[in-house]
């Protein structure tokens, strides 16, 4: 199993969650957020596998959510709106967003880390 995981370098959580998958000896493939940002279409396909709504893909605490007034907008935005928009900026992107095609986290949790990649 490879699991692709969009960080941010700067990020304190996402170093959390790159040096957990190496300390559990999972492979990754480690795409900076800002400089490999997921398109519309691959962010569509971890929407469909997350069971998520798509609220939770935005780094609501972010500059970028902020400075854009997200918060009043999104509900007016069409889902499609809101890929491209995720797709134009990876600083909106919550992170780090980790997918393997099966299974999406959001951030880090340890316990949803052990739950969706720990290997058996």
């Amino acid at each position: 199993m490879t699991v692709t995981v969009y960080h941010y370098p700067k990020c304190t959580t996402c170093r959390k969650a790159l040096a957990w998958f190496k300390e559990e000896e999972i492979d990754v493939v480690a795409k900076d957020i800002v400089t490999e940002t997921p398109t519309a279409e691959e962010l569509k396909a971890i929407y469909t596998v997350a069971g998520a709504p798509l609220k939770k893909f935005f780094n609501t605490s972010g500059l970028k959510y902020r400075e854009l007034g997200l918060k009043d907008r999104l509900a007016e935005m069409s889902e499609e709106e809101q890929f491209k928009l995720l797709a134009s900026d990876g600083m909106l992107i919550k992170r780090p967003l980790t997918f393997d095609g099966k299974s999406a986290t959001f951030g880090f949790k340890e316990s949803e880390f052990v739950e969706n990649w720990k290997n058996d």
